[in-house]
């Protein structure tokens, strides 16, 4: 059951080339969404694969929960269910997923499936873990490195952990450390890595510390403009985390159980068991549609990323802009060449 997807190389690194009929249907679900005004079909998935963290971080309340984690067998139902979905993004979270003994049995299964694979950790025990067999599986590691998680000094290591897959490191700002952040993306930039930036969204049974979000506009739009190529979170969401309703159902969010949370995690309804039924049934159901109205109404404006960056999806401008970061390095292959001392630009 290994990784058979075709590869595209670029600065040493290889981007799996995913079934063309795969494509042809991303791009009827975008025309789909894009006609319809209305993100009925979702291409991101974050699924956290368990709520064990060896963290506890102060803007997060997922190491707080208690939910049954799935088995392996379940598990690999659940990536079944995806696979034969619109999702073209999966990423595998936690908590921290190096926490799960099954992990590689895991990765390895979710490769066969035509999705790109992200996996994302805090990095604190990458050193202990089998990257060079889990990297084999992986498109993206993505590595949460902030103060919240405390682990700065990894911004020193990113190229050393491209070893095992690009690297995209994953950024969260309270309003104590906006003025902090050029640092890390400065860090970022010369690594040739890229960074995803994102407010700290206020969870239940959390303090606040979500940013002024006119002052995170700004200065994300100032250093994706210094540092190009780098920062991939999308002009798309920096303008909609001000407007009244500028998320959507364009991206899910799965529990440890393989429940998703709809229309999404805020709001805290888990519906549609992924263990047994059908994702794409479920989204066309009038259940879900109600959900769907439900969020566009919500006046919460809580800035989740997921729900206000992958609204992309629904307009193709925003889609290619949104991924311009990642695949501009595959285009220029061949025409430039990998430094360990500057970032590509």
């Amino acid at each position: 059951m290994g990784n058979k997807r075709p590869k595209v190389g670029f600065c040493g690194m290889y981007m799996r080339l995913l079934p063309i009929t795969k494509y042809s249907k991303i791009a009827g679900h975008i025309a789909s969404n894009y006609f319809r005004k209305e993100a009925i079909y979702p291409f991101y998935a974050s699924y956290k694969i368990t709520n064990k963290c060896n963290m506890r971080c102060k803007f997060c309340n997922v190491w707080m929960e208690k939910t049954p984690v799935l088995p392996t067998e379940e598990v690999f139902n659940v990536l079944d269910n995806l696979g034969n979905s619109s999702i073209t993004l999966l990423s595998l979270e936690g908590g921290e997923p190096l926490r799960r003994d099954d992990l590689g049995e895991i990765l390895r299964y979710a490769a066969t499936k035509p999705f790109y694979l992200f996996f994302t950790t805090n990095g604190l025990l990458l050193d202990k873990a089998p990257m060079e067999e889990y990297g084999k599986y992986i498109d993206y590691l993505h590595i949460s490195i902030d103060e919240g998680h405390k682990n700065l000094d990894m911004l020193e290591r990113l190229e050393e952990f491209q070893v095992y897959a690009p690297v995209c490191v994953q950024t969260v700002v309270t309003h104590e450390e906006l003025g902090a952040l050029e640092d890390k993306v400065r860090k970022v930039y010369k690594a040739n890595a890229r960074t995803v930036i994102m407010p700290a969204v206020h969870l239940d049974r959390t303090k606040n510390f979500y940013p002024n979000t006119d002052d995170f506009r700004k200065e994300i739009s100032r250093l994706k403009k210094t540092y190009k190529n780098t920062i991939t979170t999308p002009y798309g969401y920096l303008d909609r985390i001000n407007m009244p309703h500028g998320c959507s159902t364009s991206s899910i969010i799965i529990d440890c159980d393989g429940v998703i949370f709809y229309p999404c995690r805020i709001l805290g309804q888990k519906t549609c068991d992924l263990t047994k039924t059908s994702l794409m049934e479920y989204l066309k159901s009038e259940e879900a549609a109600r959900y769907r109205d439900q969020m566009r109404i919500c006046e919460r404006r809580c800035g989740w990323y997921q729900y206000y960056a992958t609204n992309s999806f629904t307009s193709v401008k925003e889609f290619l802009s949104a991924i311009k970061p990642y695949y501009d390095d595959i285009f220029a292959n061949g025409k430039k060449e990998c430094s360990s001392s500057q970032a590509t630009t």
